[in-house]
């Protein structure tokens, strides 16, 4: 084989080495962007109040929490906290046309309290999940 060929392949495998480096870093980007307003896990409880509902899914000793709306679309002030016994909660507040959150906390086997609300509106579970 001459230099010019074995160049060439080297430089083909150079390039698809870039090529799959480059997909490896995009392809998470994109699944956490389909995914990213909901968390992983089984639905394990839902809290309803009167202008929204909270959601909360367990996965492993993970547990996490996301607050929706009935309506979604006008900005309006809206939080999701979820906190392990012995922890400090985990907080997502501010004005959101369609959700709070999602917001995770490891519990393990511990209990967890879970708040969330939509404008006047909230919610407080109490300890649950024990």
């Amino acid at each position: 084989m001459d230099s010019g060929a074995i160049r060439r392949r080297l430089a083909l495998g150079v390039a698809v080495l870039a090529a799959s480096g480059a997909l490896a870093l995009v392809a998470p980007a994109e699944a956490q962007a389909v995914t990213g307003g909901n968390c992983a896990g089984r639905e394990v409880r839902t809290l309803p109040f009167a202008t929204g509902t909270v959601h909360v899914y367990r996965q492993g000793g993970y547990v996490c929490a996301i607050t929706l709306p009935d309506s979604p679309g006008a900005k309006r002030a809206m939080s999701v906290s979820l906190q392990a016994r012995g922890n400090r909660p985990v907080v997502d507040q501010g004005r959101y046309r369609h959700r709070a959150g999602p917001v995770t906390v490891h519990a393990g086997h511990r209990c967890v309290w879970v708040k969330g609300s939509v404008g006047r509106s909230s919610v407080s579970s109490g300890w649950i999940l024990c």
